[in-house]
């Protein structure tokens, strides 16, 4: 395929309570892979809702070129529907089977549409992801979060269409159905636009697209050369910045010399004219006339130095146009080899299954282990950091806790109460805290002003990290044990950048879940479990 596959002329968009999103946005994509960044609350997923129709826009034109696929980041699948379902075939399925039984009207073929090797491409786009032995009939319910996320991806798959709209793909997903999406992804013949925090997919883009509200800026290759490039973008406004400083310097110099100037020619000119003995409103005429020609100087230099300050305020703020939060966390150190959590022959029943193998789960975690709980979709890692942190009862075994409190952040993030503020849910979780000091935590976590009063209803998904983050990790006592679930799922990349730091600096113990092969290695990992039908086991 060739030219344009998305036109976007002068797009404005606003929430109904006035809110603006994007003003004025006109861009041009053709048919190749395009990763979208941008950090959390800039109109990402509002861009892509507004391409694929689910919004429209206050003005402005969309013009989608063939047909179009979109998938949402908070998928909201029935539990009761089928592979089959899913997948958007089961009515073909169904009218396939009886043209081949030969129970079919002419309602049936129309529906088939000469789909004849339907069955084969659809275990052609399950094989893709890997869930090509996968029933048709199986019920979504015994699926993973990571394997229905898959599903939806194959169903997109399957659709073929021309321009692909994809909301963070890869969250939930094991590093296989990571690998196998950036491979389908790969020989995708049309547009992808891809709106993810996965460094490793946006590294196998060939473009990168960064949005603001006012401009969608594109960067030739994947995400490390974007980053070389806005690094080199940074530099140059460093320098610009240096340069911009000395000459407001120079431009207050000027000025005040010029005043200073002013003042010495106004006292001469007074002295002379007095002297010379002229009459008394031809003095007063001439000494306006000097008053009005130094006022008017100095009417020059304050704008050429207003100018120049406006200059450098541009030239600061694309220095960095989107603050880090400060994700700093209460010091807590564990002493080393404190044992803080033991268990023996963990199993748990999952729906048919049993989780954990025949033996089960035995595991001890001292301070300050940093392990990284691995394994595929379906696995059981989410259950077992929910039995760890006492939200989930196996039905075999032995789980007993040390000293310290455990803190866990899952991955629907649910500790909030939706009806509380951000400061009221802050309070509740540490009342101890002098009210001053929660209003400065939640300023360095961005939550500033009004924002700080929002509903937790109404955050989006990284400020409902932060959020959260800030209840558990500064509640009275601070945890010595963390049980993270992928925690970098709502995350821009600058703020993920942030909680590595954050994380890094961090004295306790730790297990994550986590498929950012990146993000293990920048906190610190001491230990790698892998969690397998069998059981589990320690890997290099």
């Amino acid at each position: 395929m060739s030219g344009t596959r998305i036109s976007v002329s002068q797009l404005s968009f606003s929430w109904p309570d006035g809110t603006p999103v994007l003003s004025d946005l006109s861009f041009n994509l053709g048919a190749s892979r395009i990763g979208l960044v941008a950090p959390n609350g800039a109109g990402k997923s509002t861009l892509l809702r507004l391409l694929a129709g689910e919004l429209q826009p206050v003005s402005g034109s969309i013009r989608l070129h063939g047909a179009v696929g979109y998938l949402q980041q908070n998928l909201v699948l029935d539990e009761d529907a089928s592979v089959a379902d899913v997948l958007g075939v089961a009515t073909k399925l169904r009218a396939l089977d009886a043209i081949l039984a030969g129970e079919a009207d002419v309602a049936e073929f129309d529906l088939l549409d000469g789909d004849w090797n339907l069955r084969e491409r659809i275990v052609a786009a399950l094989g893709r992801l890997g869930m090509g032995e996968v029933s048709l009939q199986r019920r979504l319910a015994t699926f993973s979060g990571g394997e229905a996320m898959s599903l939806a991806l194959a169903a997109k798959l399957l659709q073929g269409p021309d321009v692909l709209l994809l909301d963070e793909p890869t969250n939930h997903l094991d590093r296989g159905a990571r690998r196998r999406l950036r491979d389908a992804l790969a020989k995708w013949p049309g547009c992808v636009l891809v709106a993810s925090h996965d460094r490793e997919l946006l590294d196998d883009m060939d473009q990168i697209a960064e949005l603001e509200p006012s401009s969608l800026r594109l960067y030739g290759g994947g995400f490390g050369l974007y980053r070389q490039a806005v690094e080199t973008e940074r530099q140059a406004a460093e320098q610009r910045v240096h340069h911009l400083r000395g000459e407001v310097r120079r431009e207050k110099r000027e000025m005040q010399q010029a005043r200073e100037r002013a003042e010495r020619r106004a006292g001469t000119a007074s002295r002379s004219l007095a002297d010379a003995g002229l009459a008394r409103i031809v003095a007063g005429n001439r000494e306006r006339a000097a008053q009005v020609s130094a006022g008017k100087a100095g009417e020059i230099h304050a704008r050429r130095l207003a100018q120049t300050r406006a200059r450098l305020l541009d030239a600061a703020r694309s220095i960095d146009s989107t603050s880090i939060p400060d994700l700093s966390l209460p010091a807590t150190r564990v002493p080393l080899g404190r044992l803080l959590i033991t268990c023996e022959g963990l199993r748990v029943a999952h729906g048919q299954r049993s989780l954990f193998g025949s033996s089960g789960v035995s595991l001890s975690i001292r301070g300050p282990e940093r392990i990284a709980l691995l394994g595929a979709n379906g696995a059981g890692k989410t259950t077992l950091l929910r039995i760890l942190a006492g939200e989930a009862v196996p039905f075999e075994g032995t789980l007993r806790h040390g000293p310290g409190r455990v803190a866990y952040l899952s991955q629907r993030l649910e500790l909030l109460d939706p009806a509380r503020s951000v400061a009221e849910n802050l309070a509740e979780s540490a009342p101890s805290m002098p009210a001053h000091e929660r209003a400065d935590l939640l300023a360095r976590l961005q939550f500033r002003g009004s924002r700080m009063h929002l509903p937790a209803s109404q955050l989006s998904g990284g400020e409902r990290l932060r959020a959260v983050l800030a209840c558990v990790l500064h509640a009275d006592p601070a945890p010595q044990l963390l049980l993270l679930d992928e925690p970098t799922n709502n995350l821009d990349l600058g703020a993920i950048g942030q909680l590595e730091q954050a994380l890094g600096a961090y004295e306790g113990a730790m297990v994550v879940i986590s498929h950012d092969q990146a993000f293990l290695d920048a906190i610190g990992v001491t230990r790698r479990l892998m969690l397998s039908p069998t059981g589990i086991h320690e890997v290099a």
